[in-house]
C-alpha cells in the first residue's frame, strides 16, 4: 500500500502514457489509423496530465493513489486494445476497451469521492 501512497510512480506513468499519446497521434496521421489510433491517442493525452497532477497531489488528495492506479490501468486497457486491433487485427481480450473505459470512469468518480472527503488531521 505504501507504493500507492507514494504517487511518484504516477509521474512515470504520465510520461510514458503522454509519449504514447503523441506517438499514436503521429501514427494516426501518417499510417492511416484514424479510426482506432486517434481515440487511443486522445485517451492517452487526456489522462497523462491527470496522472501528473495526481503524482503532485500526493496525500493532499485522498484516494489519489488508487485513482491514479485505476487511470493507468484503464488507459492501458482502452488504448492498448485499440492499438492491438489496429496493428495485430485482434483486441487484447474480449471487452478490453469497454473494461478500460469503465475503469477510467470509476477512477474519476473515485477521485471525486476522495476530494469530497474531509481532510486528514
Amino acid at each position: 500500500m505504501a507504493m500507492i501512497r507514494d504517487n511518484r510512480w504516477a509521474a512515470v506513468a504520465a510520461g510514458l502514457i503522454g509519449a504514447a499519446g503523441v506517438g499514436l497521434a503521429a501514427a494516426a496521421s501518417h499510417a492511416g489509423g484514424e479510426a482506432l489510433l486517434r481515440p487511443a491517442s486522445t485517451i492517452c493525452l487526456a489522462h497523462a496530465p491527470a496522472l501528473l497532477a495526481l503524482s503532485l497531489a500526493g496525500e493532499r488528495l485522498r484516494l489519489s493513489g488508487l485513482g491514479a492506479l485505476g487511470m493507468t490501468l484503464g488507459t492501458a486497457l482502452f488504448a492498448g486494445d485499440l492499438v492491438a486491433r489496429h496493428f495485430a487485427g485482434a483486441g487484447l481480450f474480449p471487452m478490453a476497451a469497454p473494461t478500460g473505459g469503465m475503469t477510467l470512469i470509476a477512477s474519476w468518480l473515485l477521485l471525486a469521492v476522495g476530494a469530497a472527503m474531509p481532510r486528514r488531521n
